[in-house]
């Protein structure tokens, strides 16, 4: 069945919209909350969950790994390979933004996959230095994914 080309135009506009109103929300919650401490490293690994582009239930997969920076207490600048199960892997670079001690946007460009996405996650602390982390992201191309994983944070 054929979508309608008014239905059609009213998604984008609603996925826009959304995506406009998640980085206001997130822009307006920042404030003067602290993160971690400058010069710190995190390095982790993440596997997504839940893709809009997987028709399948395991019919492809996505894992990532990331090494983030601490500039300052609340900003890291982010490294990292994203590998799929059906396409290349994707060279990763951004940074993340922390709201909160457990809470962050993120911003990312993927070389490989020629995409860029922005999103925001959570982190709980399981011990001293590890923590497991949920995050959704929205893709330019489209697509929204839900990723979990865990991370190390070395300290200087």
């Amino acid at each position: 069945m054929r979508k309608s080309d008014g239905l059609v135009i009213f998604e984008q506009l609603f996925n826009i919209m959304m995506k406009r109103l998640l980085f206001l929300c997130l822009l307006s919650l920042s404030g003067s909350l602290y993160a971690q401490s400058s010069q710190d490293f995190m390095i982790g690994g993440a596997l997504d969950f839940l893709k809009t582009d997987n028709q399948d239930l395991f019919g492809k997969a996505q894992i990532g790994f990331e090494a983030n920076y601490f500039v300052i207490r609340k900003f890291t600048v982010t490294a990292g390979v994203d590998i799929w199960t059906n396409r290349d892997a994707s060279f990763v670079f951004g940074s993340r933004w922390y709201l909160a001690d457990k809470f962050f946007t993120r911003f990312r460009g993927l070389i490989g996959e020629n995409d860029f996405s922005i999103g925001a996650g959570g982190a709980i602390p399981f011990q001293n230095n590890w923590r497991f982390e949920v995050m959704g992201d929205f893709y330019f191309k489209g697509d929204f994914a839900v990723r979990g994983g865990v991370a190390y944070i070395i300290g200087k």
